[in-house]
């Protein structure tokens, strides 16, 4: 009993406390309801007279005399973009040398070319629209110079003197430059900023690229080379897809395209691969959360990389040959395991580029499990084979995005050889690559061929079911529309057949229209597969075209361990063909180091060449080079040797 007395006794004194409680907490809110001055007192700190003076409303100024007439709101957005403009000009400047500077003289370049895609500019700064009307005019020309795109180098004389201008008047310069490039239908990006010939001064390099419309590109080709087993698809993968590899084939096995290439890790066909850049050099292929399909990337690109990956076993060579004739590749990208040194197919593939007067740059891989002298030793072999007679390359090794802007401005001269080392693994420079990717420009002015009639060359066939006979191959000349008649052939028997265009693809997109210099995919009406074969062209009625049996070529011999007489029977890549040939006629005797003129028959079928194209004979391994000098149309197919019963 007295326990629950004491119970109830202290649940008594707990309902009291609380009823006090909600009393004293209600009678701020009342106070603070009815007189905020005693709030005030009571909850805020007193302020001093220094603070009671801070929080006064500032005086406003006085209007400009040009602005007194204005109403107030007018007044005031006039003096506030005026503001704007100057602090903008002086924000973009500071980024611009936070991320673009760099540290280093400016060397002396030679006088400004007449010709090309490079333009010097002390400073620009147009002061009427009859002058920016002029600096419009030479920026279209110097974009059309470059295949689209041009280089400007702001703070440089004409004679090519690096005398360099203030950091306000290169900001202003840009921003000028940027309003050309957008009336000249382009996109002005800055690539580095260094210092000129006197202190404060510096001297910027702009990039100029056209704008392309939606769907339509520019295609660089490069055929990637190199001995096997050196990364050659791994890295193919790696820029495609964005992630690196896990030192176990994980980026190349969304490449390959046959189940023993998978088994084995090694390239036995032709692939490709594309990479697209944006007007401002951006890499499309993993901006997005999912990966986008070709027909995506080439509908946004300005500029689309088409890698044809090579095979790099000796066994595969003429596959390989085959890809670098029949493709038409504006540069090569030979790969060289800097674990493994320069064997195998390293040499024969260089030459084989050289040959065919196809630049290339060198990308070293796997040297994050390279000792760091045998990465020497490679290095040494390296630029050995570059400086041989014969070639005479200019090796760079690139260690710096301001090494990377040398090696892209120069690497049209033929002469300049980038070497890049880089890591599939751990993504080491991978980053400069890709920016030299970025900056590089198509080898060949398609668009002067544009005007021409249409030829393209066939290198390989499909059937597609529901669309029928489908077609691959290079548009080295003129246009193709849809529904347009052409010519394909030569068959067995020499003649050329009329077909109908009914479906055009570049790089997987649907387009109505082909142009020079574009890979395409044509589907032809009522034509069967067994009618088209590698080799063969689709052609213009314009042209005229014949069967060659047989033409004259100058050649040179680099490699034969006898004399080459008549009779002599060898394998000729001229373009996308690919027959044996043999020698009915020669000019003197051919040894290994001379040249020589000879007339080859083909032994099999009619093919189309004509006078110009670059040969390559082999037996195996690569024996000779040549030019075809003249074709001959209509003569008889060669006489078939009886067999003896």
């Amino acid at each position: 009993m007295l326990v629950a007395l004491s119970l109830l006794v202290i649940a008594l004194f707990g309902i009291l406390v609380m009823f006090k409680k909600s009393n004293h907490n209600t009678k701020p809110a009342v106070r603070s309801l009815a007189s905020p001055i005693n709030e005030i007192s009571v909850s805020s700190p007193v302020k001093t007279k220094k603070e009671l003076r801070k929080d006064k409303k500032p005086k406003t100024k006085r209007a400009p005399k040009n602005q007194q007439n204005l109403e107030p709101e007018e007044a005031e957005i006039k003096e506030l973009e005026i503001h704007d403009t100057e602090k903008g000009v002086e924000t973009i400047t500071n980024s611009l040398f936070e991320h673009y500077y760099y540290n280093t003289p400016f060397d002396k370049l030679e006088s400004q070319p007449e010709r090309g895609n490079l333009e010097y500019q002390v400073i620009i700064d147009p002061q009427d629209e009859t002058e920016f009307s002029n600096y419009v005019e030479q920026m279209t020309f110097r974009i059309s110079e470059g295949v689209s795109e041009a280089i400007y180098v702001i703070g440089v004389s004409k004679e090519g003197l690096p005398t360099g201008i203030s950091k306000d008047d290169l900001g202003k310069s840009f921003d000028a430059c940027k309003k050309i490039a957008e009336s000249a239908g382009a996109v002005a990006s800055m690539l580095r900023i260094r210092d000129g010939e006197t202190k404060e001064k510096f001297v910027a390099e702009v990039i100029i690229r056209k704008a392309e419309s939606e769907g339509t590109f520019r295609e660089i080709r490069i055929a990637v080379i190199g001995n096997v087993d050196t990364g050659k698809t791994t890295l193919l993968g790696v820029l495609s897809k964005g992630g690196l590899d896990n030192g176990r084939g994980k980026a190349r096995a969304n490449i390959f395209k046959h189940k023993h290439e998978i088994d084995s890790g090694r390239t036995s066909d032709i692939g490709r691969e594309i990479v697209g850049f944006d007007n401002e050099g951006k890499i499309l292929n993993y901006t997005s959360a999912r990966a986008p399909s070709w027909n995506e990337i080439c509908e946004h690109a300005a500029k689309v990389l088409s890698f044809i990956d090579l095979a790099g076993h000796e066994k595969y060579l003429k596959t390989t040959v085959f890809g670098l004739t029949g493709n038409y590749p504006d540069y090569s990208m030979m790969m060289i395991g800097a674990n493994m040194g320069v064997i195998g197919m390293t040499k024969e593939h260089y030459h084989l580029t050289l040959a065919l007067k196809v630049p290339c740059f060198i990308v070293v891989t796997k040297i994050d499990i390279c000792p760091p002298n045998i990465l020497e030793q490679t290095l040494t072999m390296l630029k050995r084979l570059l400086k041989a007679p014969g070639s005479k390359k200019l090796p760079l090794i690139v260690n710096n995005a301001d090494d990377v802007i040398l090696a892209a401005r120069n690497f049209n001269s033929e002469r300049m050889a980038p070497i890049f080392q880089i890591s599939n693994v751990t993504g080491f420079n991978l980053d400069l690559l890709k920016m030299f990717l970025s900056l590089i420009i198509p080898q060949r002015n398609w668009l002067t061929l544009k005007k021409e009639p249409a030829l393209l060359h066939v290198d390989n066939t499909f059937s597609v079911p529901g669309v029928g006979t489908v077609v691959s191959g290079t548009l080295t000349s003129g246009e193709i529309t849809l529904n347009e008649t052409l010519l394909l052939g030569p068959n067995q028997f020499g003649t050329f057949d009329q077909v109908v265009i009914k479906g055009i693809h570049t790089n997987r997109m649907p387009v109505k229209n082909a142009r020079a210099g574009q890979s395409v995919s044509l589907a032809l009406k009522k034509v069967k597969r067994s009618a088209t074969r590698k080799g063969q062209v689709i052609i213009s009625p314009k042209l005229q075209p014949h069967a060659i049996w047989e033409f004259d070529a100058d050649i040179y011999v680099i490699t034969h361990s006898t004399t080459i007489s008549t009779n002599y029977e060898a394998v000729i890549h001229c373009g996308c063909t690919r027959q044996t040939a043999t020698i009915i006629d020669i000019a003197g005797v051919l040894r290994a180091g001379l040249r020589g003129r000879v007339r080859f028959r083909y032994k099999y079928r009619p093919e189309f060449i004509q006078a110009g194209d670059r040969i390559i004979f082999r037996e195996g391994k690569t024996k000779g080079i040549g030019n075809v000098h003249q074709v001959y149309n209509g003569t008889a197919p060669p006489l078939k040797k009886e067999n003896k019963s």
